[in-house]
C-alpha cells in the first residue's frame, strides 16, 4: 500500500480534529494523537513475504542491449538458409514497419553452423561455443514477441510494462515486493559494461512512481564503486555519523506529520549510503576471487567489462542483493561495419558474453545457488530473417530490427533446463506455436518470485498500477 494513504486511514477523526483545531487546545490534541509514533519503524527496504513460496530467491537479468540476432545464435532455420538471396516474399511485408529498410529485401539464411547440443537437444551456432557446454541448464524461447520496433520503447516495455517513460522497472517492482536480505547493499543493483547506458536511460533502471528508495543503484566495476558515497574532505566518519542522525531526526518528524512516502525514502537512503561506504568496495573488490575463479570468467581487475560485471553479480547476489540488472551495449548487427556484421564481428561480440555468462551459470551451479537464482538472457527484440536495406549490397551481412519473433534464454531459478519452448515458423517472420508476448515473462518473473502479478501493485493516480498493466500471462510451459 502507498503509505501516504495508509498514514490517512490511521489519522482518521482525530487528524481531522487536530488539524482544525485552534490556539493551546489544538496543540496538545496533536501532541496526544503524534506520541509515541516512530517513522523509522517503517523500514521500506525491510525484507517481506511474498504471496506464496518462490521458486527463485534472487534475478540476474543480463540484458543485450541492440538485441542479438537470435537467427544466428538459438534459432536455427534451415528452409531460411535454402531460399538464402532471394526476394523476400511480400506477404511478410504488407502492413510491416522496418527501421532501416523498404522495397523488397532478399531474404537471408545464417552463414554461422548450428548443431544439437546437450541431453535435451537445444540447437546453438557455432557464435557461443561456451553455451554449448552448459546446454543443459538453458530454458530457450524460440516464440517471444514485442510490440516494439525502436530501441528505447521496447527497452521501456522490457523493463517497465510501457514504451514510455514513468512507470517502475522490474528490478524496482521485485524489491518494493520482496525488500532486500542485506541491509547493507542495495536491493537492486545496476551493471553497465562497454562504456552505454541503456536505450531507454535511467528509466530502464528506475522507480517511476514507486517510492525512490526501489530504484536500481548503479554500480561500477571501475573507480568508486558508487559515485557520491565517499566522505567530503574534512569529514570523518564519527561526523558524517553525527550529521545523518540530526536528518534522521528531521526527517522523522516530517514523516509522523505528514506520511510522505519519500520522507521515509530519504531516511533509508542516508543510512544506506552510510552503510554501503563500507559494504559495497569490500563486495565489488573482485582481487578477493581465486585465480582459477576470475579464469573461468575472462575477468580483468580494475576493469568495467562485462565479464567483470558478470562476477560482481554473483558476489552481490550472494551477498543478499535481490535483484542485478546488467547492461552490455554492442549488439545492434545491422551489418554496417565489420564489428557489427554476422561473421566476425558476431565472433568477437559472443566472445566477450558467452563465456562470463557460462562461467556465471556453473559458479552458481558450484555454490549450491543455481535452483535459487534466475538468469534471464537477452535484447529488446529480434532481427529480420532478410538483409538490412542499408547493407544490402555489402559484403558485410547484417540484419533489421524485428518485433514480431526472437529468442529469450532463461537458467535456474526454477525454469526447465535444457529445454526449447516455442518456434516460429520456418523462415522465422511469425510464431508458429506457443507465443509469449513481453507482459507473459514479466508475469513469469514474478510468479518465479512468489508472486501474482495482478496482485502486486501500487496506488498512483486514482487507480492501482501493476507491471503488465492489464495483460501477461504466467508461461506454465517453462516452469520446472
Amino acid at each position: 500500500m502507498n503509505p501516504a494513504l495508509a498514514k490517512i486511514q490511521a489519522n482518521t477523526r482525530r487528524h481531522f480534529l487536530q488539524q482544525s483545531a485552534a490556539g493551546l487546545g489544538g496543540i496538545a490534541l496533536s501532541a496526544l494523537v503524534n506520541h509515541g509514533v516512530d517513522a523509522a519503524v517503517d523500514d521500506p527496504l525491510a525484507p517481506r513475504a511474498p504471496h506464496f513460496p518462490a521458486k527463485a530467491k534472487q534475478v540476474i537479468y543480463l540484458h543485450l542491449t541492440g538485441s542479438p540476432p537470435h537467427l544466428d545464435l538459438f534459432d536455427y532455420k534451415p528452409e531460411l538458409v535454402k531460399h538464402s538471396d532471394q526476394d523476400c516474399p511480400n506477404e511478410f511485408l504488407e502492413g510491416q514497419r522496418f527501421a532501416f529498410t523498404s522495397g523488397v529485401p532478399k531474404l537471408m539464411g545464417t552463414p554461422r553452423s548450428f548443431k544439437q547440443y546437450g541431453e535435451g537437444g537445444v540447437w546453438l551456432s557455432d557464435a557461443v561455443p561456451n553455451f554449448h557446454g552448459i546446454a543443459d541448464d538453458l530454458c530457450v524461447i524460440n516464440s517471444m514477441n514485442t510490440d516494439q520496433f525502436n530501441h528505447a520503447p521496447a527497452e521501456l516495455l522490457v523493463y517497465t510494462g510501457s514504451p514510455r517513460s514513468g512507470r517502475p522497472s522490474l528490478g524496482a517492482w521485485a524489491t518494493y515486493g520482496l525488500g532486500t536480505e542485506n541491509a547493507n547493499l542495495p536491493g537492486f543493483v545496476v551493471l553497465i559494461s562497454s562504456g552505454v547506458q541503456p536505450n531507454g536511460g535511467k528509466n530502464s533502471f528506475g522507480s517511476g512512481f514507486l517510492p525512490s528508495v526501489y530504484q536500481g543503484v548503479q554500480c561500477r566495476s571501475k573507480g568508486d564503486p558508487v559515485l557520491y558515497a565517499s566522505d567530503p574532505q574534512g569529514m570523518d566518519r564519527s561526523l558524517r555519523r553525527r550529521s545523518l542522525d540530526a536528518l534522521r531526526d528531521l526527517n522523522e518528524l516530517q514523516a509522523n506529520e505528514l506520511g510522505h512516502p519519500e520522507t521515509l525514502t530519504r531516511i533509508a537512503q542516508y543510512e544506506l549510503a552510510f552503510r554501503m561506504q563500507t559494504s559495497v568496495p569490500e563486495v565489488m573488490n573482485i582481487n578477493d576471487e581465486s585465480q582459477h575463479t576470475i579464469d573461468a570468467y575472462g575477468a580483468k581487475p580494475g576493469d568495467s567489462s562485462f565479464a567483470n560485471n558478470c562476477l560482481l553479480a554473483r558476489r552481490l547476489v550472494e551477498n543478499g542483493v535481490r535483484y542485478v540488472q546488467l547492461f552490455d551495449w554492442g549488439w545492434d548487427f545491422h551489418g554496417t561495419g565489420e564489428g557489427t556484421g554476422l561473421t566476425s564481428g558476431l565472433t568477437n561480440k559472443c566472445a566477450t558474453m558467452d563465456k562470463p555468462i557460462a562461467a556465471l551459470i556453473n559458479d552458481l551451479k558450484e555454490r549450491g545457488m543455481f535452483e535459487e537464482t534466475l538468469i534471464i538472457i537477452g535484447g529488446e527484440f529480434g532481427r529480420t530473417p532478410f538483409r538490412e536495406g542499408r547493407t544490402a549490397k555489402s559484403a558485410v551481412l547484417g540484419r533489421d530490427h524485428y518485433p514480431d519473433c526472437y529468442s529469450m534464454v532463461l537458467a535456474g531459478g526454477g525454469v526447465k533446463g535444457g529445454f526449447t519452448y516455442g518456434e516460429s515458423d520456418e523462415l522465422g517472420f511469425r510464431i508458429a506455436r506457443d507465443k509469449v508476448h513481453i507482459h507473459d515473462l514479466q508475469a513469469t518473473i514474478m510468479y518465479l518470485l512468489g508472486f501474482d502479478h495482478t496482485r502486486l501493485t501500487y496506488r498512483f493516480q486514482g487507480r492501482d498500477y501493476r507491471l503488465t498493466d492489464v495483460h501477461g500471462e504466467v508461461v506454465h510451459g517453462i516452469l520446472a
